[in-house]
């Protein structure tokens, strides 16, 4: 009898260090921040930090020093977006504005984005060349797949050239899109004081299925020796709505 209560206390012991190991290992590896840079938080109300509401949707956020300003532009409906879009991708436009006598690198590939409510999983910024060629390869596939599909079913080659055609147009558009208005790594200075682009992030993990209603962030821009970061929620309270301006014709 004793030794059946021995057994049964050592698998319960057992048990509780496999559920404690278990709780202790569901915490991502990369929710580290593992920066020893000091660090510049944007604080609304604080001094050299600006925030508003714009009539093209955004939310933007300011974080002016002496040397530099960093605006980042959130669209107030960028979750429904994300959830659009055919690829997973969250995106932020970022302006760098530089004041100094100096220069400051502006290194796109450094930037990363926290997702505060999915275990604080952080992404870093895409690339977006291989985003680019990414959508290059997939449209070059898909258009051998529905070739291949055409010559087994000739009735339906114009529906399959119709599917094809707007794919094609999409991948177009989006190459575009990488190549022209995503931002870049540069050096500014004087003489070329100001850079603006988009910086995109995967919205996909294992530690994220799908995104909630309301979402918290934490981006997280380096220059130099430091970093600024930007909390942030879309939408930034519930129910918020910004009345868009209507386009002009």
């Amino acid at each position: 009898m004793r030794s059946a209560l021995a057994a049964r206390r050592l698998i319960m012991s057992l048990l509780s260090a496999m559920l404690l190991a278990s709780a202790t290992w569901s915490i991502p590896l990369n929710s580290q921040k593992g920066s020893d840079k000091p660090t510049s938080r944007w604080e609304e109300g604080q001094a050299g930090c600006t925030f508003s509401r714009d009539d093209d949707g955004k939310y933007r956020y300011g974080f002016w020093t002496a040397d530099y300003g960093v605006i980042l532009a959130v669209d107030s409906q960028e979750l429904e977006k994300v959830r659009r879009r055919g690829q997973p991708i969250f995106a932020l436009l970022l302006t760098v504005r530089y004041r100094g006598k100096d220069s400051l690198d502006v290194a796109p590939g450094t930037i990363s984005l926290e997702f505060v409510k999915h275990y604080h999983d952080v992404h870093s910024a895409l690339d977006p060349d291989r985003l680019a060629r990414k959508e290059q390869d997939d449209a070059t596939a898909l258009a051998e797949e529905m070739e291949r599909e055409a010559s087994r079913h000739p009735a339906k080659q114009t529906e399959k050239e119709a599917t094809l055609a707007a794919r094609q147009k999409d991948a177009a558009e989006m190459i575009e899109f990488l190549k022209t208005r995503s931002l870049r790594a540069i050096t500014l200075d004087s003489s070329h004081p100001e850079v603006s682009g988009w910086v995109l992030f995967s919205t996909k993990s294992k530690w994220i299925d799908h995104l909630q209603k309301q979402e918290e962030f934490v981006l997280r821009v380096p220059f130099g020796n430091r970093v600024v970061e930007f909390p942030f929620s879309l939408p930034s309270s519930e129910g918020d709505l910004i009345l868009r301006r209507r386009p002009e014709n």
